[in-house]
């Protein structure tokens, strides 16, 4: 008999994102590109992180701060606070989970096959439909932009 609950995404057991009744668990690969292709999306970098940035940038998805950076990018983080932070629904920490598990969630949907993925040409973009709705296509929730605090390398 297949004990897994329907919807919860598995990868792994280095980290676990809760919500509700839904608990999804990502090994460190997985979680580190979620959290990295997230922030992208964000517009708070702009290009693949060396393994410390990323190892901060996970560290500021995880702990909700980055105590003791390794990188540039966690230096970044502090520096700019308090435009990262404030009421949760707003902050960078609340909108870097939500993408990662959202996106556990649809690719969790595609999965059990309730979604499918159809590539939009024009916009070079991925989306999702429901198969039994003729294709239309979901509508996903626009997610802020924090391109005026992004994180950029220095030059060198």
């Amino acid at each position: 008999m297949d004990t897994t609950r329907r919807g919860n995404y598995d990868s792994g057991l280095d980290y676990v994102l809760e919500y509700g009744e839904l608990r999804f668990t990502f090994n460190e690969r997985d979680f580190g590109e979620r959290v990295e292709q997230a922030a992208v999306k964000l517009q708070f970098v702009d290009a693949q992180l060396a393994d410390q940035e990323l190892d901060d940038l996970v560290n500021l998805t995880v702990n909700g701060e980055v105590k003791d950076p390794s990188s540039d990018l966690g230096d970044h983080i502090n520096d700019c606070w308090g435009e990262l932070s404030g009421p949760s629904e707003r902050s960078l920490v609340h909108w870097l989970r939500r993408l990662v598990f959202r996106g556990a969630w649809l690719d969790q949907r595609v999965k059990e096959g309730e979604l499918g993925v159809v590539f939009d040409e024009y916009t070079n973009t991925f989306g999702y439909v429901q198969p039994d709705r003729d294709g239309e296509l979901i509508e996903l929730s626009r997610e802020p932009s924090w391109s005026r605090v992004a994180y950029a390398r220095a030059a060198g």
